[in-house]
């Protein structure tokens, strides 16, 4: 019985897709296999618009999973929502000789809200299926379908989506009406797309590639690197939550977000209204009145996501939030330029890619999927002033590294502009300690370490600040590369002026720091901010050397010397200068005083690709001299 069931299984999985499909690995060309993790074998995609409220996306994927590096590219995710259903789900995995090992449906998917931990209105979930199998390598095969009421935004196409892997063949296609008009940007794509129409007499855009090989992870890349395809599509006309539109630029799409989701959302009570009034009475500088408001802001509210109906796009009304004190980052957005034009103060509500990378919009290409995340801009006349409105503790006009340096779409009453957001350089991104220290006879460290962080640097202790003290002294420890660290005290603050910094003040001790042998101590000159680890050999390198962001650390340490001890070996003197990044480092002597100094600055951009050796030799070279050691002897 148990060998029937066996054999009806294998029958029924290998009738859930094409006979003729074989996922034998032996069957990929040698050629796909170099620096890959995972092979597309195929892929199909078909978005489909039947009408402005009716669009049916079809794909049909098999990937094989070449090792456990590939593994994210065998999983599966699918967002869904009351408006965007997902109708059918059916897979199947293989093993390495293209055998039907298990099957799975719509049932094996786990199902969880999408959120952030700051939730609170969310009707958007993901279906995620994860193969439970770690017998490499293996093939995941699968199609489903998705129904969405909208036409505004369209599934991306990305055969390789990332570095790692190669694809044998893959497609997308795009059926429309004939008076659907569309526009699309292309990157990378090594074959021309099709016009054509179907037997239905629908127009249809195919794109299709095969045996592309895999690009190569080279650390330090451009954010798009080269050799990825992909294909953007962005309608002229469309709907989205029962709200038609058209655009074919930023403008138009900047006043389509303006006039149609935000305006007539923005009123208030006139007791909010009085309120903002009288707390600027007495401030008569728009920028000065600004920051009163922002801070008010930043003390009544809080952030949670809130994705409900077209709540993906569309801010909760300003009025909604002044009673209810939350919102997400387009409602807290809207909520504060209605409290600036309580006191006639414009603002500009701006679209933004928000991350640790500097993703813009496209310049070329407008389209509604190229931001994840609502700032707020503020015109004046004397400069530009862009503010966080999720964050309760930054500082009026901080942005961080969230959202700093990149283009964002500023939606205004006279359509949509794009704009830079401020950049934070090599030099205003500075760490800066000073630590006076002593080493005992027995080796024992103990003293101060004074720390500012500025710019960028100013929220790296933004995780620790506002945690208990005990909670404080535990991260300080895992921070700092001390063994045998014991934290005395840590005091830190931070000041919210124009430009804002943080202080961190620390007394510390560390037994066993140095070690104690023969009359002689040893240690290292550098106990708190070493390079550990270095830039891997790339040999044949393809893309420029990009860095994203630069910063500066500076640090003098001074040591008090234990009596009757004397320097006999210190850090020689080292200093490098490349067109990336600068590096110094000395230690002097002066009576029983050792200074210890060490600067390193990285300075972010784009550089040539033989580069990425000079920045290997550069880290590694700092890495030396960080972990050289001072000896003092005993003497008269």
């Amino acid at each position: 019985m148990k060998a029937f069931f066996t054999i009806l299984f294998i029958f029924s999985a290998v009738t859930c897709v094409k006979a003729q499909e074989n996922y034998d690995v032996s069957l990929i060309s040698k050629d796909l296999l170099p620096y890959a993790s995972s092979v597309v074998r195929n892929e199909e995609i078909t978005t489909e618009v039947k009408d402005l409220d009716n669009t049916w996306l079809h794909v049909k994927m098999a990937v094989t999973v070449l090792n456990k590096n590939g593994d994210d590219d065998g999983e599966i995710s699918i967002w869904h929502s009351k408006n965007r259903v997902i109708k059918d789900v059916k897979g199947i995995i293989y093993n390495q000789y293209g055998k039907p090992v298990s099957k799975f449906s719509e049932s094996d998917f786990d199902d969880v809200s999408e959120h952030d931990g700051f939730s609170l209105f969310s009707d958007v979930k993901i279906k995620h299926y994860r193969p439970m199998t770690t017998d490499y390598p293996y093939t995941v095969s699968y199609e489903y379908d998705v129904k969405s009421k909208q036409t505004l935004v369209f599934k991306d196409w990305e055969p390789n989506p990332s570095t790692g892997v190669a694809v044998e063949k893959s497609s997308y296609t795009f059926i429309c009406k004939p008076d659907f008009k569309i526009r699309y940007k292309e990157v990378n794509v090594p074959s021309k797309m099709v016009i054509g129409t179907n037997k239905d007499g629908l127009k249809t855009y195919k794109w299709q590639v095969s045996n592309l090989k895999a690009v190569r992870y080279e650390p330090y890349s451009p954010l798009r690197t080269a050799n990825l395809v992909y294909v953007k599509i962005a309608p002229e006309n469309f709907s989205y939550g029962g709200i038609n539109g058209s655009f074919t630029n930023w403008r138009e799409l900047g006043l389509w977000q303006y006039n149609k989701l935000n305006i007539g959302r923005q009123q208030l009570s006139p007791q909010t209204v009085a309120r903002m009034k009288e707390l600027t009475s007495d401030v008569s500088d728009p920028k000065q009145k600004a920051r009163k408001i922002y801070e008010y802001m930043q003390g009544k509210t809080h952030y949670i996501n809130i994705s409900i109906g077209i709540g993906g796009f569309q801010p909760f009304p300003a009025s909604d939030v002044d009673e209810q004190n939350y919102g997400d980052c387009k409602a807290l957005v809207n909520y504060t330029q209605a409290l600036f034009k309580a006191v006639d103060i414009d603002s500009y509500y701006c679209v933004v890619e928000s991350g640790s990378a500097k993703v813009g919009m496209l310049p070329d290409f407008a389209s509604m999927d190229q931001g994840n995340h609502v700032i707020l801009c503020l015109p004046f006349k004397s400069d530009t002033t862009f503010l966080e409105c999720t964050n309760q503790n930054y500082p009026f006009g901080f942005l961080g590294d969230f959202t700093d340096d990149r283009i964002v779409l500023a939606c205004t009453p006279e359509g949509g502009k794009l704009i830079h957001t401020p950049k934070y350089t090599s030099q205003a991104n500075l760490e800066q300690r000073q630590a006076n220290l002593s080493i005992s006879p027995e080796g024992e460290l103990t003293g101060s370490i004074i720390t500012n962080f500025k710019g960028a640097d100013y929220d790296d202790r933004e995780h620790v600040i506002y945690e208990s003290k005990t909670e404080q002294i535990k991260d300080l420890k895992r921070i700092y590369p001390i063994n045998n660290l014991n934290i005395e005290s840590a005091d830190l603050k931070q000041f919210k002026n124009d430009r804002p910094y943080t202080t961190e003040n620390l007394k510390i001790s560390a037994r066993d720091y140095g070690s104690v042998t023969d009359g002689k101590i040893v240690f290292l000159a550098n106990p708190v901010n070493r390079i550990s680890t270095v830039l891997r050999e790339v040999r044949n390198r393809r893309n420029d050397v990009y860095i994203n962001r630069g910063y500066t650390n500076e640090d003098e340490i001074t040591y008090t010397l234990p009596a009757g001890y004397k320097v006999d070996m210190r850090p020689k003197k080292v200093s490098i200068e490349k067109p990336f990044g600068k590096f110094e480092s000395s230690a002097t002597v002066n009576g029983d005083k050792l200074v210890y100094s060490r600067k390193l600055q990285l300075i972010d951009g784009t550089y040539n690709k033989d580069t990425y050796q000079e920045l290997v030799d550069f880290y590694q070279s700092i890495a030396d001299v960080d972990n050289d050691n001072v000896t003092l002897v005993k003497g008269n």
